[in-house]
């Protein structure tokens, strides 16, 4: 199977060869990362990356996410899959803005 970065840097898409191979490497957090790409649920800020999850928002920034998998499990995250792709193939929405927490406060989820 072709290493799925090789395949996104080269095309800049997320096609059905590039998804089968993050699928293969990643598992459901692949599935995940692809579909919040997809979703439009990757967003870019001046600050950090934000991935908006089922119940919250968890920030990303240089391979680091304020996700509980991330925190307790220390490897890679469907979130930072996420900007990976999101970031390669533009599939973000882009704010001129500084991030701010969500009106709850609670960011780590």
């Amino acid at each position: 199977m072709i290493n799925p970065w090789v395949l996104l840097e080269h095309s800049r898409e997320l096609s059905a060869e590039a998804k089968r191979s993050l699928i293969h490497a990643y598992h459901e957090r692949g599935e995940k990362a692809i579909l919040a790409a997809e979703h439009g649920n990757v967003k870019k800020y001046r600050d950090f990356w934000v991935v908006v999850g089922r119940s919250d928002e968890y920030i990303v920034e240089d391979g680091f996410c304020t996700c509980d998998d991330f925190r307790f499990r220390g490897g890679v995250c469907w979130h930072s899959l996420a900007v990976r792709i999101a970031d390669i193939c533009q599939l973000y929405e882009e704010f001129d803005l500084w991030y701010t927490e969500p009106p709850n406060g609670d960011i780590t989820g």
